[in-house]
């Protein structure tokens, strides 16, 4: 007779085998399906900088490196050459205006003004003989004239007595007419002599007249050559410092060449040299400042330069107040150039990160400061602190503004203390 097998039950070791399988089971794939699956990457806190977005002034403005000069050079240029005879100061010296600098020598212009000496003197010997001719010429006819005169009154009146006598049968018709006629014939020969006398007069005065040119011409030649003698000895146009200067005993120097500068010392400007990236925002009357010897000094633009030479355009700033003392020609200056004006904005620190993201995301922290994401913001203008925030921050947030150049594409930061 068969016996019947009662089955039996599981037995409790098996039962929580089989559970703890089922629940790392269910665990995994509620971590697959529901839990966080991004990228993550731990970094030491002490290895990375966090700056709080805040309101605060914003003021943009750029770093540009300015140079000192005189606000007033003047170029020592030479009109005529010659050979260095002598020189009276150093490179470096002071000066005042009308101090000799260089002396030179050139005996071919000493030559021409003695041409020109003979030439003047010639030329003002001839209108000496002139007007002296020209006298003597309209004595000689205002003398003639009166003789004329004379001889016509006398013969008017012996006309007029002969002329009664003829009427009256007196005297014959020949001898009437030989004395009208001689009366006649004397008053045309005054009145021709008379236009000769004009016309000599008008004919020497304008012979005098271009004589008297040509000797002013050859006297202001005369002058100007020795003028141009007179600047062979060259001579301080200003009040200020020599800067430069060229040219030793015995050399020759040309025409027009420069022989060094003279500075301005009682007024200086900054000349400043900056990347054509900001040539439209960049117009006479904005501001910059500078630290000397802790002091901050003020400078306005006075002039901007058009043209782009190398990437860069050049303005001239002028100090606006006080200028600093002891100053040089050349000294360097690192200056603040403001951009536009100050006003209320959402800021954050500037940093490494930005040379990785290009301002389009940053790493955020989370409320409890152990992990920061990415998130996306937009950034508007700069300066050297801080960036201008247009989107994607608030004030408050924690953002970690140090080098993301290690951490790739990696979504989420796990700060360990």
């Amino acid at each position: 007779m068969d016996k019947k097998i009662e089955r039996k039950g599981w037995p409790p070791k098996k039962i929580a085998t089989i559970g703890a399988s089922s629940l790392f089971v269910v665990i995994i794939l509620y971590t697959f399906v529901f839990g966080d699956q991004s990228s993550k990457l731990n970094v030491e806190k002490e290895r990375i900088t966090i700056s709080t977005v805040r309101m605060g002034p914003f003021q943009e403005f750029i770093p540009v490196t300015g140079n000192v000069t005189p606000i007033e050079t003047f170029f020592l240029d030479v009109s005529e050459g010659g050979r260095v005879v002598e020189k009276y100061v150093e490179e470096g010296a002071f000066v005042k205006v009308g101090d000799p600098i260089i002396k030179l020598e050139n005996p071919q212009l000493s030559l021409s003004i003695i041409y020109n000496e003979a030439q003047v003197f010639q030329q003002i010997n001839n209108l000496r003989a002139t007007r002296l001719s020209f006298e003597q010429n309209r004595l000689s006819l205002k003398a003639q004239l009166l003789d004329l005169e004379y001889d016509i009154l006398d013969m008017k009146r012996q006309y007029e007595i002969n002329k009664e006598m003829y009427e009256k049968n007196l005297i014959s018709k020949t001898e009437f007419e030989r004395t009208r006629d001689r009366y006649r014939y004397n008053v045309q020969k005054r009145d021709l002599t008379y236009e000769n006398y004009i016309q000599d007069s008008l004919f020497r005065t304008a012979q005098i007249n271009s004589l008297e040119l040509s000797v002013k011409q050859l006297q202001a030649s005369l002058d100007a050559t020795k003028k141009q003698l007179e600047n062979l000895t060259v001579r301080a146009p200003i009040n200020g410092q020599l800067t430069a200067l060229v040219g030793e005993i015995g050399e020759s120097i040309s025409a027009g060449q420069n022989l060094g500068q003279i500075d301005n010392i009682d007024s200086y400007k900054v000349e400043v040299f900056i990347d054509e990236h900001y040539i439209t925002r960049v117009s006479p009357g904005q501001r910059g400042e500078f630290p000397l010897g802790g002091r901050n000094y003020s400078l306005v633009i006075k002039t901007v330069y058009p043209q782009v030479n190398n990437g860069r355009f050049r303005v001239d700033m002028h100090f606006d107040g006080n200028v600093p003392e002891n100053i040089r020609r050349g000294q360097t200056t690192h200056i603040k150039l403001e951009l536009g004006e100050s006003k209320e904005a959402l800021l954050v620190d500037r940093g490494g990160f930005y040379q990785t993201t290009g301002g389009q995301w940053v790493f955020v922290l989370d409320e409890s400061g152990n992990s920061a994401v990415r998130r996306n913001i937009r950034l508007g203008n700069q300066n050297p602190q801080v960036f201008e925030v247009l989107e994607g921050l608030q004030p408050g947030d924690m953002v970690i503004t140090s080098s993301y150049d290690n951490y790739g594409d990696i979504e989420k930061l796990v700060i360990n203390e």
